[in-house]
């Protein structure tokens, strides 16, 4: 009930104790906020490029192409040797993008060089030789720091692995360079290793490069003096491969039981 009106201002307004007995307004809602497309998107993007996912992407890539390798046999290019419509540059070019891809697929890298030298002859072939062992360390080394890194780095806890790699990160110009001169570590080993630790892309690629010259010149001479096993330049190309393999094999050995002691 209102009380008595106000003669002054001609209106009339309602005591507390009249406002008070009102009910109060029910107060509205809101709608449940529904769910955004781009938060699921998110969600398995984060899922997808999570570091054990981009492993197993790695290893899947890596089956794919040893398998690739067991059918297609590349080994049988000694054999058959190259596409006869290419020639001179061109075909050392091709050769080179292949050598790239054969030695990601874990192709034995002697058996390539040997093709390179029995292919385009000593220098040529080393030359294609060459840039194929940087492409294809390159390609390895980019494979295994985007995607095996993250996800591998935390199970260095072992001494032998945290002491090879620190090796690999605080000297890995002269760590690489020791693993390419010396062939005792394989190739694609190396590759996967310096990936997985912290060296730079710089020093990986420039001790591939350099390191990689001899051996890849004694098998390069040796391809391309095959038809004449007993020439000098065929069994000083063997001697070069040999003396190397020795050396790297008491180096490494030496090396073990220096870091099994540390």
């Amino acid at each position: 009930m209102l009380d008595a009106t106000t003669r002054s201002g001609g209106t009339a307004t309602a005591s507390p104790r009249a406002a008070a007995t009102e009910p109060a307004a029910a107060v509205p809602t809101a709608p449940p906020v529904p769910v955004v497309p781009s938060a699921r998107i998110t969600r398995w993007a984060r899922l997808l490029l999570s570091p054990w996912t981009r492993l197993s992407l790695l290893l899947v890539l890596l089956t794919a192409a040893g398998v690739s390798v067991l059918l297609f046999e590349p080994q049988r290019l000694l054999a058959h040797g190259w596409p006869p419509q290419l020639g001179g540059t061109a075909a050392a070019v091709v050769f080179a993008a292949a050598y790239g891809l054969c030695t990601v697929a874990f192709v034995p890298r002697p058996l390539l060089n040997l093709a390179a030298g029995a292919l385009f002859g000593s220098q040529l072939g080393l030359a294609a030789a060459l840039a194929g062992t940087v492409l294809g360390a390159g390609a390895a080394f980019g494979l295994g720091r985007v995607l095996g890194q993250d996800a591998l780095r935390p199970l260095l806890r072992g001494r032998l692995l945290k002491a090879a790699d620190g090796q690999l990160s605080r000297h890995g110009f002269r760590s690489m360079m020791a693993a390419r001169l010396f062939p005792g570590v394989p190739f694609w080993a190396a590759n996967y290793c310096a990936a997985v630790s912290r060296m730079g892309w710089t020093a990986f690629l420039l001790a591939t490069a350099l390191g990689s010259i001899p051996n890849t010149a004694a098998y390069a001479v040796a391809g391309a003096r095959a038809s004449a096993p007993t020439s000098p330049a065929f069994l000083l190309a063997m001697a070069c491969i040999a003396v190397p393999a020795v050396l790297g094999t008491a180096v490494a050995w030496r090396k073990r039981h220096h870091l099994r002691h540390r």
